[in-house]
């Protein structure tokens, strides 16, 4: 194996251990919902939001918009704190929607909620590219001198036909300007990738690995699609049911790491997969929690003498 192969002995470039080099020691994510919407909601860029969201099957009990952020952080710390009894540095992830829409002094009287609590030590943006401008980002650069910061762009595709398929509201080209004038600002960027949606083959999937790798992308997650209960996509599953081809579990644990062999390997893996509670999910499901998915793509990867980068290549 070659360099790409990290000295803590994984086979692919591990969030866990990016953190723990940063920081030390492990760091909790606390999730908060601010009370944000996004512009495909409120008429702005359209209507009825991406097809597939549901953010309540991700927001965990304490998690409300109707509590202050330094309260949901005081429970959630309260609430992980009893779960991992280790954790005693965390991180406030802002989750739900679309968490730069709102005019910068509605952005600074959140996020200065957020590090008024000396537990926290950097804050998650999850947004939408549409949602960000040099206005904002000059903002973040300045709270990220002292504090971890990073934001989180949805790519979901990188295809415009599936993006409008699934009511995005933009085109990959502002996610691919978004991304890189937000790197330009020297601030942690991280994406998100979706699997399985409608009218992408495997290989087009497989494909997107070549557009990822030209984006200064920090950290990334991968989800497999779901169908949840209370979306749009959920009346489409029902009534057109042929057009989805989800992943079987094995099957998504050789796609995934068909892709990530091809993967950029300075890009920090955060997640392979997602999870929600059964009661949310209407699809098709493999009945594991993302760490026991993990550990059986680790094993995959180690029969097939596979790791991230394996058949990386720079120019292309």
């Amino acid at each position: 194996m070659n360099n790409y192969y990290w000295n803590h002995n994984r086979r692919f470039n591990s969030y866990s251990q990016y953190i723990k080099n940063k920081f030390g020691a492990r760091v909790q994510k606390v999730t908060i919902d601010a009370g944000f919407t996004c512009p495909n909601r409120d008429g702005t860029s359209g209507w009825g939001g991406c097809t597939y969201c549901n953010n309540d099957a991700f927001n965990p009990s304490y998690c409300n918009p109707k509590k202050s952020v330094a309260q949901q952080i005081e429970e959630g710390i309260e609430f992980h704190g009893t779960r991992y009894r280790r954790a005693n540095q965390f991180m406030a992830y802002f989750q739900a929607y679309s968490n730069t829409y709102k005019p910068l002094n509605d952005l600074k009287k959140i996020y200065s909620q957020a590090f008024a609590n000396n537990n926290i030590v950097g804050i998650v943006i999850g947004t939408r590219p549409d949602c960000i401008d040099d206005e904002k980002l000059k903002y973040f650069k300045e709270l990220s001198q002292d504090k971890y910061v990073i934001i989180e762009y949805g790519i979901e595709s990188c295809y415009d036909n599936t993006l409008k398929l699934i009511n995005r509201g933009h085109t990959y080209e502002i996610t691919r300007e978004a991304i890189e004038k937000t790197a330009s600002y020297g601030i942690k960027t991280g994406g998100h990738l979706l699997f399985g949606l409608p009218g992408e083959s495997k290989q087009m999937m497989l494909d997107q690995v070549k557009q990822i790798n030209t984006l200064p992308l920090d950290t990334i997650k991968f989800h497999q699609l779901q169908v949840m209960t209370n979306t749009i996509m959920a009346k489409q599953y029902k009534d057109t049911p042929k057009m989805f081809n989800f992943f079987e579990r094995d099957e998504y644990i050789d796609f995934i790491i068909d892709f990530i062999e091809q993967l950029n390997p300075n890009i920090v893996i955060e997640r392979f997969s997602g999870e929600a509670p059964p009661r949310y999910v209407l699809s098709p499901t493999w009945d594991l929690r993302t760490d026991q998915l993990l550990n059986l793509i680790e094993k995959r990867m180690q029969e097939r003498d596979s790791w991230q980068g394996k058949f990386y290549n720079k120019k292309q």
